[in-house]
This record gives C-alpha cells, structure tokens and sequence, in this order.
C-alpha cells in the first residue's frame, strides 16, 4: 500500500462501519440486484470467490451487481443507517468484479425521521468518482452533518462487492440522566479510536464494539513485542465525563494477554489528531499499572478524583497482548 493510500485507509478507519447489520442498518430501497443480491454489500465478512459456482441467473458473485442497462440512467441504492451517525469516509470495494464493475460511483446523504420518498432532499457526500475492478476505493467525507440514509449510486451498472461506511454515532446527550453511568467507550454512545501504535492481529476499534467478543479475533491484539516499551491506543469518548470504574476483557486470550495495563486520561477541545496523540504520552494517570488476568472480565475502580472531567482516554498494555472489549463507565460531566 502506497504512504498516501495508507494515510487515507487509516482516517476512515478510526470510526466504526456504520453499515454494519448489527447496528441495524438496512437496504430500503434499490433500483436492480438481478445477478447478486443488494444486501451483500452490507455483510461484514470480506468478499469471496468461487470459480464455479453459479446460479439460475448466472455467474454467483459475492456483492451486489445488477444487470446490464441497456435504456440509459444509473443504479443505485438506499441504505437506512441503524444508527445516526457522521461520515468520515467509505470504501468502494470491487474485489473480484474485473469485467463487470462500475464505472464510476457517487454517495449522497440525507437526515430524515419520516419515510424517505420523492421529496426527499439529498446532499451530496461524494461526487462522482471513477472506479477501478477488483480494487479498493478509500474516499474521504468532509462534513461533520449528521446523517440516517445514504444513497449510493453506481454509473451505469454492474457489481460492488462491499460497501463500508466508516464514522461515528451520533448521540444527543441532552436526553441523558446525569447521574447514571454509561460506557462512553461504547461505539454506540459515540467512542473511537483516533491512534494506535501496533494493531498487526486485530484492530483496536474492536475494543469498543457493542457486547461481548465472539472469539480472538474480535479484539484489538499486538504483535509479539521483541524491543523494550508498550503497546497503546488513544481512545475519543463519546463525552466528557468524570470516570469511575473501567472494564479490561482479556476473554480469549489465555497465553497472549497483557500481563499489565495504565490508564491516562485528558481534557482537550480543539487539539489535531496528531497533537492529541503526542500529548497524551503526558495526560495524568487515572489508573497506575494494575496487573490483568487472562480470559476474564478485570473490573477496576477509578479513584482519582484530581484528574475531573476528560473526553480522551491512552489505554497502556504492557508489554504487548490482546484484549476483547475496554469499557469506560462514568457520569456526564
């Protein structure tokens, strides 16, 4: 991958796929899927291939490919975000579409809590873009409107194996009791990770996923450390808070979790990417190093009343290893 591919692969990865099924996000609407069903394009699994296979209507391809348009016009599809939430980016996967993917591509975006229909006011997120087969397409969003519908739209036909939607959830505080403890770690309640120093088994974005980890795989994981120093990853809260307990899950990992972790925490409002992670080698302590056991759920209290409210957390692992979930749970502040 090319310096500035990977520059761009890692902006819109430090946000959670949006148009992950989990979150129950779904295809309402979509113009032609004769040869593969639109809502491949959702799945979270990588895209597949199978030379032989076929089916009634031809060639199986993994993803959503319509038929050949031969009267003008474009394809296209509406997504229903489970979730509200702001766009940084998307990836337009064509993996193993060679000879019959898109042409070109466009995205618009549109906030609606009623039915969407003709009247419906759409904004464009990504103008029209050329696309290249079997290839991804990392594209960057400049807006921070939040957003429940997407229309994507593929000129003039042909097949898109997957279709991701990197951002954040969107969450209207207002409507939360101050005085409960929620996890605003949580993906769901806003949480990301904006950096990372190591991620060689498994992406930190998974830490803050919704319930429990499926299995090692569903976790942030290091390599094997053969050089002094840690492992870390600086997390953005969903809001600012006053922090009073936290939960490591090592679940799974048994010879390959972290024999130790510390938690750092700061306050920071207009700050780069880039600033926040060199700064955070600084924030105060909310945690000193606490020892971990494997395959479990480590809780810990949080009594450092000194530090106050924060929204940015540098989650430490020492020396290196893997964790399934990270959960910071706190009060509105």
């Amino acid at each position: 991958m090319k310096d500035n591919e990977k520059t761009v692969h890692e902006l819109v990865e430090r946000g959670i796929d949006l148009g992950h099924p989990s979150l129950g996000t779904k295809i309402i609407e979509c113009s032609d899927d004769f040869f593969g069903d639109c809502n491949r394009v959702l799945n979270p699994e990588p895209p597949i291939y199978h030379p032989e296979k076929y089916d009634e209507n031809g060639k199986w391809m993994d993803g959503w490919e319509s038929r050949r348009r031969r009267n003008g016009g474009h394809d296209h599809m509406i997504i229903k975000l489970g979730r509200p939430g702001i766009l940084f980016g998307v990836n337009i996967d064509t993996s193993f579409f060679t000879g019959n993917y898109p042409m070109a591509a466009s995205l618009e975006g549109t906030y609606c809590d009623t039915k969407i229909d003709d009247n419906t006011e759409w904004v464009p997120l990504i103008t029209m873009t050329e696309l290249e087969g079997d290839s991804d397409h990392y594209l960057i969003i400049d807006s921070l409107r939040v957003w429940t519908h997407i229309r994507f739209n593929i000129f003039p036909d042909g097949g898109v194996a997957r279709l991701r939607l990197y951002g954040r959830v969107y969450c209207d505080w207002e409507e939360y009791n101050q005085d409960t403890l929620y996890d605003f770690a949580n993906s769901l309640n806003g949480g990301r990770v904006i950096g990372w120093n190591d991620a060689h088994f498994g992406h930190p974005n998974n830490l803050l996923n919704d319930g429990d980890g499926q299995n090692m795989g569903d976790a942030w994981e290091t390599r094997r450390r053969r050089t002094p120093g840690y492992d870390w990853c600086v997390i953005e809260l969903g809001h600012r808070c006053l922090i009073k307990e936290l939960m490591v899950d090592t679940s799974f990992f048994k010879g390959n979790y972290p024999h130790q972790f510390s938690l750092q925490a700061g306050e920071h409002r207009h700050d780069t990417r880039k600033s926040l992670i060199t700064r955070s080698i600084y924030w105060p302590e909310l945690l000193s190093m606490q020892k971990l056991q494997k395959d479990c759920k480590n809780h810990f209290k949080v009594e450092n009343d000194e530090v106050g409210r924060v929204n940015y957390i540098r989650f430490n692992i020492f020396p290196d290893g893997g964790v399934s979930r990270l959960r910071v749970f706190g009060k509105l502040a």
